[in-house]
């Protein structure tokens, strides 16, 4: 996003929209962010518990003036249901990341070692590499990474963020 708060910096943002779960809404939803200049830092969608509506939850960088733009904007595309922003919520926020890495026979145990201290998995291995699969916290999947690093990685596919409000509170406003 381009607009800074008055003293000069900007928070990240979590927004949730549900929508209609139809061909072409994802690409409105995206044009619209594309033609107010706003930046998306990451983008999660998938279907939600009520048939016919999908959740997206996208993770943008403003303050309170650009993000209230941005959600009235958002309100005015005729797909869109609901759009939360749950920055300030309780909320539980997970990333997934698979990392392939070089291991040989040699290096296979302390990397292991080292996924079992992250309560990550192992989910592929061959001849000279491991591929791991980690759930968590944007600074726990960020800190295995770096972990694995010294090992090489190979190949590296990480999710956006996806959030849900804790408790009895639901995105879509019913209890």
């Amino acid at each position: 996003m381009s607009a800074i708060s008055p003293n000069g910096a900007y928070s990240r943002r979590t927004l949730v929209v549900l929508m209609e779960d139809r061909p072409g809404v994802l690409s409105h939803v995206t044009s619209l962010f594309r033609r107010r200049n706003y930046n998306i830092e990451s983008l999660t969608v998938g279907h939600s518990e009520t048939p016919g509506i999908s959740r997206m939850t996208v993770v943008v960088h403003g303050d309170d003036a650009v993000v209230e733009q941005v959600i009235k904007q958002l309100y005015k595309l005729i797909n869109v249901t609901k759009v939360s922003d749950i920055t300030d919520d309780a909320a539980v926020i997970r990333e997934l990341a698979m990392i392939k890495i070089h291991a040989t026979s040699s290096t296979r145990g302390e990397v292991k070692q080292l996924v079992d201290i992250f309560r990550a998995q192992i989910i592929d291995v061959s001849h000279e590499s491991m591929t791991v699969e980690i759930t968590g916290t944007e600074d726990k999947v960020d800190s295995l990474i770096e972990i694995l690093r010294p090992f090489g990685i190979k190949e590296l596919t990480r999710t956006g963020r996806i959030a849900m409000v804790r408790g009895l509170v639901h995105t879509n406003g019913v209890h």
